[in-house]
């Protein structure tokens, strides 16, 4: 590859206060305000850029979407890249307080900064580097951040399927692999929603003649993780149920979550939670199939891309291995369609979806350097 994105004058001590702005601005996806906050910054910070901004107006209850489309001589006139990542996370409003930005020797913590916000702000870091060293980039560059990721994108998919098929290369910036490496397929992953509804009665007075929902749930919950296999997995990660403690509870809901290498196995395992029965005599159980991310298989140019970026990185004096992950990410749906898609080309760190949540400092320029090289050359 030609040397300037190699060159350009990446400082993570200057990346750091945009991204704490970033950070700091709280965006679980279950709150479409504050997701649309968030939005508002991003949107602004690109829009400083040059970029042309559209906002997407949320559907089902979910925040905005923002595309950000960036000056090009040949935009519109032919597919370009798009980096797509989401600004929503798992940390609910308030948050702050237990797990504040703060930095500990090479680690930065706060809610979102490894998944993805850090992978964001070091692609919109390479676009701004980029731009001021005059590169250009092979084609016309838009940025396309989304609003409920980490629910499954059930209100997005449509808007992402679209956005890539008028693109010929997809880069998603989701957290590196643990030893640096990107993401070249992933498993699939269907979602399930599940309501036992019991038959209520007084706990105190009348306890034998209730039909308790919790109860056949747990019965439930524990057989549906007893199926893991190498195959599949099977979790429950949601459940709700009750209202009073001296009441027999009526109903209880729970959420679940398969994940498979091949979508054979998952289509296994799918037909298997639909298959579920109560155990309880006058107890029933309700099992519904929510939000599927397909399984995305690298073929011959998913890995041409990589062995493009993996010459990039070794130019800049690191080496990245590729793998099929799980954990789903917007890729699936954007390999599943064909699109050559490089992920997990964001920072390096750990502790995702929980209050140890860090990126590491040193990863930054290195993996802005590495974004930049395959935005120019891609």
């Amino acid at each position: 590859m030609d040397a300037p994105a190699l060159d350009l004058p990446f400082d993570a001590e200057a990346m750091l206060p945009g991204l704490r702005r970033w950070v700091e601005c709280e965006s679980p996806t279950f709150d479409a305000v504050a997701v649309g906050r968030m939005m508002e910054v991003a949107a602004r910070d690109l829009a400083l850029m040059g970029a042309r901004i559209e906002t997407v107006p949320g559907r089902m209850g979910y925040g905005p979407c923002v595309r950000a489309s960036f000056p090009h001589p040949r935009a519109g006139a032919e597919p370009g890249v798009l980096v797509m990542g989401h600004l929503d996370t798992v940390h609910p409003t308030g948050t702050l307080p237990a797990l504040p930005w703060r930095r500990e020797g090479d680690r930065l913590y706060g809610p979102g900064v490894y998944d993805m916000k850090g992978g964001n702000w070091i692609a919109v870091e390479a676009i701004r580097q980029l731009q001021r060293a005059g590169v250009a980039t092979k084609r016309p560059v838009t940025v396309l951040l989304t609003s409920d990721e980490e629910v499954g994108s059930p209100s997005t998919r449509d808007l992402i399927e679209a956005e890539a098929a008028r693109h010929a290369v997809v880069l998603v910036p989701e957290p590196a692999r643990p030893d640096g490496g990107v993401v070249t397929g992933r498993y699939a992953i269907a979602r399930f929603n599940l309501r036992a509804t019991g038959r209520p009665s007084h706990a105190g007075a009348r306890l034998a003649d209730g039909r308790s929902a919790i109860r056949e749930m747990c019965r439930q919950v524990v057989a549906i993780e007893a199926m893991t296999t190498d195959a599949a997995t099977y979790s429950v990660g949601v459940i709700r149920g009750g209202q009073w403690v001296n009441c027999v509870a009526t109903h209880c809901d729970a959420e679940s979550l398969s994940m498979a290498k091949r979508q054979a196995d998952l289509d296994e395992a799918v037909e298997r939670m639909l298959a579920l029965r109560s155990a309880t005599d006058g107890v029933s159980l309700e099992v519904q199939r929510g939000v599927t991310r397909p399984v995305w298989e690298p073929d011959g140019k998913v890995m041409a891309l990589y062995e493009t970026a993996r010459g990039i990185a070794r130019s800049i004096g690191f080496d990245i291995t590729s793998q099929s992950s799980g954990g789903g990410s917007d890729g699936n749906f954007t390999g599943a369609m064909g699109i050559p898609t490089l992920d997990g080309l964001g920072v390096q760190g750990a502790g995702g979806h929980t209050l140890e949540e860090h990126l590491l400092v040193s990863s930054l320029v290195p993996r802005a350097k590495l974004m930049a090289g395959l935005l120019q050359v891609a």
